[in-house]
């Protein structure tokens, strides 16, 4: 009882840094923490235990990180940290070096301690000296009851899978993360329920390659996602549910089916192309080539159903020819997208792509970027405009006082990464609740309308 309350006294400070599926890691490790006791903070300066979860995926999102500790550790200095710890991928891959040049740094914890934390904790406080404990990555993901969530109420992410087996040539991940590891259904669909129960209405499907979802687990290696999503669907009040990272030979007439006859399944796919040029997908070691992509975006949009489409597109990768380039220009002209975001090549040590020759330079890069954005926002205003005149169901999120309208997504539209709706409404509106709104108007990004009854 003793060793409890002193716990609660302790107040702890948690940064989560990457993308959602170390989100969905943050906040086990929360639901671990609260559980053994211990209290939070948002305020750096009151906390006693600062904790770290890095992203290491590429050296901008390590440079974040290093930013993030090194600023951090000034409150063991100046405030009252006494426990800094630092957990996720970058110590999971980096940890020697991490160790020599972070000597302020208390513990150093992988990708599958998260539930070990209060424990850890325990030891660092009892033996004091610098703890680690990273361990090897290849472990079955589990999941927690019960989850604290950080996202607001009406979503969240569920992350199905862990690792990846695809091997891109440019991407660390798989030496981070270990080889592809599927969660069963069952365990899935519980902690789905758990949070709808919670309050949850949209649940955001998530893992490096969800589209893989259950091939380890079938004995004829065949994909599970459509098997899981129906499943998922008879949860009672699930209103969306949402798929990211849908990898594009693994989008099959099945699923896309399963899009068109389940109302709960949001005609949305994120689906990270990378390029289009036959050369450069070989480079990276993709398993589709622009043909494949062609016919790919066609069927999908050739559906009955409109389906957004989010992809990512990579420039500047090694060999990259000004001729692969303007491919990917003429691509993007000809087969408008939902939804892209555009990064330049990042050189990962340990990778295939870092020790390829004809390295693009970054002045190249950063050219070729900047026209790729310039392009994509006048497709997306020019894409926009089918919508004026529909009315589309959106899920309130929140009011915008300096446009004074009420905001909110579509299923068209995924949150944090994509655009918003905006719209008027004679009536108050509850945040994670479903209007329809009548669109009139769009100006670039973000689409205009008015609530309708």
């Amino acid at each position: 009882m003793k060793e409890n309350s002193q716990k609660k006294k302790k107040l702890v400070g948690v940064i989560s840094l990457g993308c959602d599926k170390n989100r969905v890691d943050t906040e086990h490790m929360l639901t671990y923490l609260s559980e053994g006791g211990y209290k939070f903070t948002s305020d750096p300066s009151k906390a006693e235990i600062i904790i770290i979860n890095t992203c290491g995926f590429i050296a901008n999102a390590r440079k974040e990180s290093m930013d993030t500790i090194f600023e951090m550790s000034e409150y063991k200095r100046l405030g009252s940290c006494k426990k800094l710890v630092v957990t996720g991928c970058m110590p999971q891959k980096w940890l020697k070096e991490m160790r020599k040049d972070l000597p302020e740094v208390d513990i150093f914890m992988g990708i599958n301690e998260y539930k070990d934390i209060v424990s850890i904790l325990d030891r660092s406080y009892a033996e004091g000296g610098k703890i680690i404990e990273v361990g090897e990555a290849n472990k079955d993901v589990t999941g927690i009851k019960n989850r604290i969530i950080t996202t607001p109420k009406h979503y969240a992410y569920l992350k199905i899978a862990d690792g990846c087996d695809n091997y891109c040539t440019f991407c660390t991940i798989p030496y981070i993360r270990g080889s592809y590891r599927s969660r069963p259904i069952q365990e899935l669909v519980e902690e789905a329920t758990d949070l709808v129960n919670a309050g949850s209405r949209e649940i955001i499907l998530v893992a490096q390659d969800v589209t893989r979802y259950g091939t380890d687990l079938s004995k004829d290696k065949k994909p599970m996602l459509v098997d899981l999503i129906r499943e998922l669907s008879k949860i009672k009040n699930i209103k969306w549910i949402r798929l990211l990272y849908c990898y594009p030979e693994l989008i099959t007439d099945e699923l896309l089916d399963e899009m068109m006859n389940n109302d709960k399944l949001c005609n949305y796919l994120d689906i990270p192309l990378q390029h289009v040029s036959d050369g450069v997908l070989k480079r990276m070691n993709r398993h589709i080539d622009h043909d494949g992509v062609v016919k790919l975006i066609e069927k999908i949009k050739s559906q009955p159903k409109e389906i957004a489409i989010r992809t990512t597109f990579m420039v500047g990768f090694p060999g990259e020819t000004e001729e692969d380039f303007e491919e990917l220009y003429k691509f993007i002209k000809e087969h408008p997208l939902t939804h892209i975001g555009f990064f330049a090549y990042s050189k990962e040590e340990g990778t295939a792509a870092a020790t390829m020759p004809n390295q693009v330079p970054e002045r190249v890069k950063q050219k070729r970027l900047i026209k790729l954005v310039k392009l994509q926002r006048k497709m997306v205003t020019r894409n926009n405009k089918h919508y004026v005149g529909q009315t589309l169901e959106v899920c309130y999120e929140g009011i915008d006082y300096q446009k004074a309208r009420f905001f909110g997504r579509t299923q068209y539209q995924s949150p944090e990464i994509d655009t918003l709706v905006y719209f008027k409404s004679r009536e108050s509106a509850d945040i994670g609740n479903f209007y329809n709104v009548r669109i009139d108007k769009v100006k670039e990004y973000d689409i205009y309308g008015e609530k309708v009854k």
